[in-house]
């Protein structure tokens, strides 16, 4: 089995994003092209220190690193407003709180944009709030990738480790693949690239299949 390519080192820009349980979008974005490392964690908050046991006063986000020239800030965005867990106009707790946090004014404006493209399409207030990034407190490891965890001799295979399940290229990719996300043009170019055994392979497209039309879920 050759090298798997876990990192890809280019420029890349960062978008966060609270949009309910963050297994979901984890997968979600981690099968979007020009997207090229995710991970989960908590933010927003003014305490230090926060667990999935003990959150106070943050909430669950998304951090994502994305390749500019591949993929804009709004198209981003327009993944923000489709695929909320608990809806848009729904009160709920802050932990999966609808949230933009911005990393620079002209992403700050181009969610304010956004945001009120979006009240148009609805009657009932949104819920969403726009606020600069913060301070991100990465999720325990268990929480990162966590579809792909659930295979765990694919992982074993991968050479995951904790630092892997955060920044590794290839497991944001198999982890969108495995819950059926992303489209399978680029699974099979991914797959020819990664340098998997080919069981492996196999494997990966057995269960994207299998998990295509399920959709998102927590």
């Amino acid at each position: 089995m050759s090298a798997i390519p876990h990192q890809i080192i280019i420029p890349f820009d960062k978008a966060t994003f609270g949009m309910g349980c963050f297994w979901a979008n984890d997968a979600l974005f981690g099968a979007t092209p020009g997207v090229l490392r995710t991970r989960v964690g908590y933010s927003g908050g003014n305490t230090v220190k926060p667990t999935y046991k003990n959150i106070m006063d943050h909430t669950e986000v998304i951090e994502i690193h994305y390749d500019p020239n591949a993929i804009s800030y709004e198209q981003l965005l327009e993944l923000f407003w489709d695929n909320h867990e608990y809806g848009l106009t729904t009160k709920i707790k802050r932990q999966y709180a609808s949230l933009i946090q911005y990393h620079n004014n002209e992403q700050k404006s181009i969610a304010e944009e956004s945001l009120k493209k979006e009240r148009i399409k609805h009657k009932e207030e949104l819920r969403t709030e726009i606020k600069p990034a913060a301070i991100f407190y990465p999720a325990e490891d268990y929480h990162q990738k966590y579809r792909l965890q659930q295979h765990p001799e694919l992982c074993k295979v991968l050479m995951l480790t904790p630092q892997l399940l955060q920044e590794s290229h290839v497991a944001a990719r198999l982890n969108g693949y495995i819950a059926g996300l992303g489209t399978e043009e680029m699974l099979n170019t991914d797959l020819a690239s990664f340098g998997l055994p080919d069981n492996y392979v196999q494997y990966v497209k057995k269960f994207y299949m299998s998990n295509k039309s399920t959709g998102l879920f927590c």
